[in-house]
């Protein structure tokens, strides 16, 4: 592989990198683990064991990435965590 298709193609990885949004989930202290869990298995289709995780990195850390990809994706996702009443932006 010649050292010009190299460049080219960290090139293109870098411009689907810059495409991704994230949805980064805050702490509060009004939401119980079970409600958080729940509603991460719901709008960001975790796993009980991703959600589990998300919930004590956002606990302990003060906020958690909890999902990344197109704006439009995440749009609708962030949504449902907003209107679960936990505390989420899309970066």
């Amino acid at each position: 592989m010649s050292t010009q298709t190299e460049v080219l193609e960290d090139l293109l990885i870098e411009e689907q990198l810059k495409d991704l949004n994230e949805i980064v989930l805050y702490n509060d202290e009004v939401n119980t683990f079970d409600h958080v869990i729940e509603t991460l298995m719901d709008a960001c289709e975790h796993t009980p064991e991703q959600a589990e995780q998300c919930s004590l990195i956002v606990h302990y850390n003060g906020k958690c990435t909890v999902k990344t990809g197109a704006y439009e994706d995440l749009r609708p996702r962030c949504s449902k965590l907003l209107e679960a009443g936990l505390s989420a932006e899309i970066v």
